[in-house]
């Protein structure tokens, strides 16, 4: 009998460390706590679908899109996973990714999240989407649509290293910061 109790206090002993594991582990990823619904990393098995909203003419994979209880409601969160550590203040370009996001759960799932999260090696940060980073966002769409559409574009930007590694640089001609 002493046997059989030794066991059963193994068993729920190892269950509670694989329970507290677990939610380290969670913990480490920078997710909310809630249902994931959506995975665009390599964890899953099959690759998710995309979301695509037809009304802004916009496709997009978040890396995550968690389902959260706030306040009463369960809502879809997105979420955007960098591998880099956090900046000072974080490029427009990861929060206008994310905020397109936003609007994509909005269109498709028609729940508009209040926000979304980007998370970087060392941090989370919550942006809360908001109706002018929603405006931003069909701004920026609008603006590479006419882009596609023109027939010459002068280059954005002054980084080198961006221009070596761009797959265009040879398009720039006499623009290009390398030969």
């Amino acid at each position: 009998m002493a046997y059989l109790w030794g066991l059963i206090l193994l068993v729920i002993g190892v269950g509670c460390w694989l329970l507290w594991a677990g939610r380290a582990k969670w913990r480490t990823t920078g997710l909310p706590s809630g249902e994931v619904v959506y995975s665009d990393t390599d964890q899953w098995e099959e690759q998710e679908k995309p979301l695509v909203s037809r009304r802004y003419g916009l496709v997009g994979r978040p890396d995550y899109l968690v389902r959260i209880l706030e306040k009463g409601e369960t809502i879809p969160v997105p979420v955007e996973v960098k591998s880099r550590r956090r900046p000072a203040e974080p490029y427009a370009s990861h929060i206008l990714q994310l905020a397109t996001y936003c609007l994509l759960v909005e269109d498709v799932m028609k729940v508009r999240p209040p926000y979304g999260l980007l998370r970087y090696a060392d941090a989370t940060l919550r942006i809360p989407f908001s109706d002018d980073l929603r405006a931003q966002v069909l701004t920026a769409a609008e603006s590479i649509r006419a882009a596609r559409k023109a027939n010459d574009l002068a280059r954005d930007h002054q980084d080198p290293t961006r221009c070596r590694n761009c797959g265009y640089r040879r398009a720039c001609g006499p623009e290009a910061l390398f030969s």
